[in-house]
């Protein structure tokens, strides 16, 4: 009995992922390398620029300060996130469903995104303390408009034909919502995800940045002010590791809810 053997298709998706990814790669490698050559022969300070293996190295020497802070910073993301998705579905259902509510709450959220972050964070942390609460706040304000008029938008993207074919049937509203409005507001969904999710880990350090006990934000607000530059980037690498691996997340999630969509990618 021979062991099944992976699929062509397998195959090829596993060839054109790697054809995908190793520009980037290389394209990493040499700026790391640029990056590296240039601290060692110009024999700039690490106070001031530190080379990218002594980042690597100093970030694995403090792993567990760095690994204890990053627990809080996921936390107050994934809690703001999940804050935001709730309220941008919710408001669009509104929104859909009462024309009003659109035109009455869709200048205040616009309105909204004009805020500068850097003087509403300090506020936020002076009216709800240094708790998880103004964290989670913080990033769904961040990230909730995205989300939401990518299912605004959505929803307008409906087959007009379906919509009148199941209001032909005596749908309710509702019903038509579910079965046609809804899975057409899916892609579009996804898409203001991707682009909410790459915002919240940010809206979560510059939260903790302006006040709060643990977090990367407060990791690297005491390696600047101790001037260790290269704890700050080693943060930062951290961060940045931390959004891709949620980016990630929704396209895995992406591709389990809705199998039939391709990828643009896939499309091309």
């Amino acid at each position: 009995m021979t062991s099944p053997q992976p699929s062509g298709s397998h195959l090829s998706a596993l060839r054109a992922a790697l054809y995908r990814g190793f520009p980037a790669l290389l394209a990493g490698c040499a700026f790391l390398a640029a990056w590296e050559l240039y601290v060692d022969l110009s024999g700039i300070k690490p106070s001031i620029l530190p080379a990218p293996s002594r980042i690597v190295i100093q970030g694995w020497l403090n792993r567990e300060a760095l690994i204890s802070n990053t627990w809080p910073t996921l936390g107050a993301t994934l809690g703001g996130f999940a804050l935001s998705l709730a309220f941008a579905f919710t408001s669009s259902i509104l929104m859909d469903f009462m024309p009003f509510m659109r035109r009455a709450l869709l200048p205040i959220f616009i309105a909204s995104q004009t805020l500068p972050l850097v003087a509403i964070a300090p506020l936020v942390v002076l009216w709800f303390g240094f708790g998880l609460l103004p964290k989670i706040l913080l990033v769904a304000l961040v990230t909730f408009f995205p989300l939401l008029v990518a299912l605004l938008q959505g929803y307008e993207s409906t087959d007009r034909d379906i919509a009148e074919l199941l209001h032909s049937m005596k749908a309710s509203r509702w019903r038509i919502f579910r079965l046609a409005r809804l899975p057409s507001a899916l892609p579009y969904f996804f898409a203001g995800l991707r682009i909410s999710i790459t915002y919240a880990v940010v809206g979560a350090i510059f939260a903790e940045y302006a006040g709060a006990a643990s977090g990367l934000g407060i990791y690297i607000l005491n390696a600047k002010n101790n001037f260790r530059p290269d704890l700050v980037l080693a943060a930062v690498v951290v961060s940045a590791v931390l959004t891709l691996c949620l980016f990630g997340l929704t396209l895995l999630i992406e591709r389990l809810l809705m199998p039939w969509q391709p990828s643009g990618e896939r499309r091309r």
